[in-house]
């Protein structure tokens, strides 16, 4: 089928959908964004294609849809309709948990009744969401608390506190496991770690998730009922996906997610990509605490008891030089950062320090060195003892249970080996290699924390250029692709984002701005309440600011959202609230999300003001149309820590290679996050709001005009604090 009908026939769908919904109304930024997509798709060469034949044809299409667009219809449909018409798959990857389920609850459901086609779809989780039935069993018997392996229990940070944990605990944590093991024989639950009442923190879930690299498959004593491949079925028989960036990122050359070459990919909030990036390719060791290591070794060295394994005689001596290299690393470490990390014993969270220009100083190389050069021997035995127990296990199935154990013993550890041995790859590189600039150093630093009496020294490492890792991990392997969100541009242009996701200079992107269909000038006022103080004084700033935001909140008469740019700052918010106003405040730290949204939603349905604080997490994602929110307030403009040793070793890189990072970097990335903060105002074409902005840089600094030239074009009204 030739691609103009496909994407003729993909746009027909979506008008025959977006017709028959009851009380459609015509939106023809909408429209336009599906039309879009339909032809971006449609021209993508999807699967094999001959060797000694030309490059397969890529088509990515970059779409900014505006708050009350309805991009959700406007890629689901078009990508679903050609997909099933091309016979590919669909993957969907989304930022937040929110978004998500909207689309597997609600959003998918409603478009598999109405779509001509019938589609399956499914939502893709990672295994660690779920339990492992063998690892569960083994925790709620009573009958194998003092086992050796009963260390998973609890981690190996914990082993200075457990020895003086309570019994009462133990007893309650096995109780816990007892509850889960019973819940999944009775079918109460489906093994997914957020369909439990109540999720279990980390230390908890930890012992029980399922991890690939204790997992034996389908050799496993319990694969026949396992809740994660019986998950992967639902994958497998789905024509849609659902996943999120985090697990995109991580699974790439798995088998998880359908290949990429053969698949339509939609990222939606895709402007979270570069940022979700440099997390998943940044790396990080503990050189301090290193039981593990002896314990790993002796855990492999036991499977000679069932099978011969020659790689296991070299296991001893990488042991060895692995915990003697990374403890001399630790003490060198110190001996080149300490006083400047002991210095800093009394700032918020663990000290740092960076290596300038992402160069290691010279002792540290060696060291350095002997440590990947350990850790990849050690992780060569482990594949060696990996292999060797999957086909015990295969040839004696009698033993399947006892060999999965040890099997998940050893591999329990093993994802800290390839951590230090990824580490150190990231710490040994000097520089990356950039097209179009000269090359680029990895940032590099180290930590310092106490554990109760326990000094830990750590050793950090990212790539600094999130575009970079995109286009030699992702884009290298995408054929046809969607990138969406409300904020893509940045002070009114698409250049920083194809900067950061990748995408610059690319002939097989297309860009598209969908402008909201909301009258912003009508519907909100962007009120600049400019104070006298600079936001940079940071202490006269905030006191000035609170004594006026509370003179404005005491106005509220609905819903409001006051959003800070540090928990100080919204601690003292806190603090010098009226009794009265207390009552009418809720505060993100003090309840659970859910919680705090249902009692804000409760006050406004009762016609009482309600005020929530909060934080970054709050200014993203949340919807809060109508009364919920008529007065949004900013306390101050969002940009980044200026601490942050990925941005700082970004910003050293740009002023080196004579460019301006604060232009470049700073504004472009706040223009972002404060358009994100700013959504949160006007959500239907029927809500009317003023967004209150505390930070006289806005209307008072060039960069500041650049910021309100990226927001909705909101009626401005200037009022000074005095």
């Amino acid at each position: 089928m030739h691609e103009k009908k496909w994407a003729q026939e993909a746009l027909n769908s979506f008008d025959a959908v977006v017709g028959a919904m009851p009380g459609f109304r015509n939106r023809e930024g909408q429209r336009k964004m599906a039309a879009q997509i339909a032809q971006t798709l449609s021209q993508a060469q999807l699967g094999k294609v001959d060797e000694d034949g030309p490059e397969p044809k890529k088509a990515i299409a970059v779409v900014q849809a505006g708050t009350g667009v309805g991009k959700s219809l406007a890629y689901s449909i078009p990508a679903i309709s050609m997909a099933l018409s091309r016979g590919t798959r669909v993957l969907i990857s989304t930022a937040t948990v929110a978004l998500q389920e909207q689309l597997v609850n609600k959003d998918l459901p409603a478009l598999a009744e109405k779509l001509e086609q019938p589609f399956k779809f499914a939502l893709a989780k990672g295994r660690g969401r779920f339990v492992c039935k063998l690892k569960l069993e083994r925790l709620a018997s009573t009958g194998e608390t003092h086992d050796e392996a009963d260390d998973d229990l609890f981690g190996e940070e914990e082993a200075q506190a457990r020895a003086s944990r309570p019994q009462h605990e133990l007893q309650a944590r096995m109780q816990f496991y007892k509850s889960m093991a019973d819940a999944l024989a009775t079918e109460a639950w489906n093994g997914d770690r957020d369909a439990l009442e109540t999720p279990p923190e980390a230390e908890a879930w930890s012992p029980v998730a399922a991890e690939s690299a204790s997992c034996t498959g389908k050799h496993c004593p319990a694969f026949s009922n396992c809740v994660y491949y019986e998950r992967r079925k639902d994958l497998v028989a789905a024509q849609v996906i659902v996943a999120n960036h985090d697990l995109l990122l991580s699974s790439l050359g798995s088998k998880l997610l359908p290949e990429l070459d053969n698949c339509l990919l939609v990222l939606d909030e895709a402007h979270h990509l570069p940022a979700t990036a440099l997390d998943q390719f940044a790396g990080e060791m503990d050189l301090s605490r290193l039981g593990w290591i002896d314990k790993l070794a002796s855990r492999a060295l036991r499977v000679n008891a069932v099978a011969e394994v020659e790689e296991l005689a070299d296991v001893p001596k990488h042991a060895s030089g692995l915990r003697q290299q990374m403890q001399e690393m630790a003490r060198l470490v110190m001996e080149q950062y300490g006083e400047a990390l002991k210095s800093q014993k009394d700032s918020y969270g663990p000290a740092r320090v960076r290596a300038n220009r992402g160069l290691l100083p010279e002792p540290l190389l060696e060291p350095l060195s002997q440590i990947a050069h350990h850790a990849d021997g050690f992780l060569d035995a482990l594949r060696a003892v990996s292999k060797a127990l999957r086909a015990e296990i295969k040839d004696k199935p009698e033993e399947a249970r006892r060999l999965s154990s040890i099997y998940a013993q050893v591999g329990a550890l093993a994802p800290r080996l390839e951590a230090i041995f990824n580490t150190t790859q990231l710490l040994l590189q000097q520089s990356q290699d950039e097209a179009d600039s000269k090359p680029v150093p990895n940032a590099k630093w180290f930590t310092l924390e106490t554990d109760g009496e326990y000094i830990v020294v750590k050793a950090h490492a990212s790539p600094i250029q999130p575009g970079s890792t995109l286009r030699q991990h992702l884009w290298s392997q995408v054929r046809g692709a969607v990138l969406t969100s409300a904020t893509l541009t940045s002070c009114g242009h698409f250049d920083f984002f194809l900067r950061e996701a990748g995408l610059a200079n690319d002939a097989a992107v297309t860009t598209l701005e969908v402008p909201s269909p909301f009258d912003y000038a009508r519907q909100g006022t962007l009120v600049a309440r400019e104070t006298v103080s600079d936001p940079r004084e940071a202490a006269r700033f905030t006191e000035e600011m609170v004594e006026a935001l509370l003179t404005d909140l005491s106005r509220v008469q609905a819903g409001a959202l006051v959003l800070f740019t540090s928990r100080e700052q919204m601690r003292q918010a806190v603090d010098a609230l009226s009794t009265h106003m207390r009552n009418q405040v809720l505060v993100q730290t003090a309840l659970p999300r859910p919680t705090l949204l249902a009692r804000h939603r409760d006050a406004v349905e009762l016609g009482e003001p309600s005020i929530i604080f909060g934080m970054q997490s709050f200014g993203e994602g949340l919807d809060l149309p109508g009364a919920l929110c008529e007065s949004l307030f900013i306390t101050k403009l969002p940009f980044a820590p200026p601490d942050d040793p990925v941005g700082e070793a970004r910003a050293e890189w740009l002023r080196s290679s004579g460019r301006n990072p604060f232009n470049e970097l700073v504004v472009p990335a706040t223009a972002i996050r404060l358009a994100q903060w700013v959504g949160r105002a006007i959500r239907t074409e029927e809500d009317q709001a003023h967004v209150y902005c505390y930070d006289k840089r806005l209307t008072g600094t060039s960069y500041g005009q650049q910021l309100i030239n990226g927001l909705p074009p909101f009626t401005l009204q200037r009022k000074p604090v005095r």
